[in-house]
Formats: C-alpha cells, sequence, structure tokens
C-alpha cells in the first residue's frame, strides 16, 4: 500500500469488500495506463463520496453516473469546445498534453490527471478545473495524495468549497 493511501486509510475507514476491477479494457478505451496509485485506490474504496462533495471516478462504477470512461468522453467534447473560446493552462500547451478526469464535485468542478508526452502514469499530476469558469490549478501530487492532502487539510485547493473537507469525514461507496 502506497504512504497517500495508507494515510486515507487512517482518515477513512474503507469499504469491508475490497473492489476487484479488470483494467485492461478502460486502459484501452481511454488509450493510456492508469497509475498504480489509482488502481490501488478503486480497489480499496471504489467509486465513493468523500465528505459529501468529492466523487471519486471509476471505470464500470455501480452508479453510472460517475463512470471514469464516459466522465473522459464527456470532458473530452466539453474541453475541445472550450478551446475555441479559452485559453487552455499553459501546463496543456504542450503538444500531446492531455487530461483525464478523476474525480468530481457537487458544485461541478474537475480533478484531472494531467498527463504530457512520454511521461509515466506514475508521474502524473493534478489539475482542478473550477466548475463555471476558466480558473485551473496545478498541484504537483498523485490523485492519491491530493485526495489524502485536501482531507487531511496538508493540501488546500482555492477552486474546491471552502466546506470541504468535513471536520469529521463521511465516505459513501457508489
Amino acid at each position: 500500500m502506497n504512504t497517500a493511501l495508507a494515510r486515507l486509510v487512517e482518515l477513512i475507514p474503507p469499504p469491508v469488500e475490497p473492489r476487484v476491477k479488470e483494467w485492461h479494457s478502460a486502459e484501452q478505451s481511454l488509450g493510456v495506463q492508469l497509475p498504480s496509485d489509482y488502481k490501488e485506490l478503486v480497489h480499496t474504496y471504489g467509486g465513493s463520496n468523500w465528505d459529501d462533495y468529492l466523487y471519486l471516478l471509476e471505470p464500470g462504477c455501480p452508479n453510472d453516473n460517475y463512470d471514469l470512461i464516459e466522465w473522459d468522453e464527456q470532458q473530452g467534447e466539453a474541453l475541445d469546445g472550450l478551446w475555441e473560446f479559452e485559453e487552455k493552462p499553459t501546463q496543456l500547451e504542450e503538444e500531446g498534453a492531455r487530461v483525464i478526469p478523476w474525480a468530481t464535485t457537487d458544485n461541478g468542478e474537475c480533478l484531472y490527471w494531467l498527463i504530457r508526452p512520454g511521461q509515466a502514469p506514475a508521474d502524473w499530476t493534478v489539475m482542478v478545473n473550477e466548475a463555471r469558469g476558466d480558473q485551473w490549478e496545478h498541484h504537483e501530487v498523485s490523485c492519491t495524495q491530493f485526495l489524502a492532502g485536501v482531507l487531511s487539510g496538508d493540501l488546500t485547493s482555492s477552486l474546491l468549497s471552502s466546506r470541504f473537507p468535513l471536520t469529521v469525514h463521511e465516505f459513501r461507496p457508489l
């Protein structure tokens, strides 16, 4: 278990039953291998809601509103249209750079992996896009480090709700 996931398990005990996933088809659909820390996170918690605000996306999620593959398709189309009117974040100006969503929020913010050409999945970092605007944040951490960091209060985001995280954490599998 990676350090960030161990921290999450301390903060919020996982469900008793781990999620078993067949990753090949999801990775084929996305055209990339997914980071091992994300796979461990999904194995441990599955698609889930954290502090009644943040939703961890999962390929083949039992609640298809939070299916990673569908979110990637929808967000890809939305961002392609957006770049016609708004300037891309500087991190996405590099030829071949792209984002894949891994979480969303009740307010509509979207959390992405930033993928740069030739970069290993273990080195992907987190981008946060505000719900109804053009502001983006870049965090030089993995998705699991980001989640553990915001839930523990060690990492903050000016784009996420000021009411997140809750003082007493809540967790709900989807």
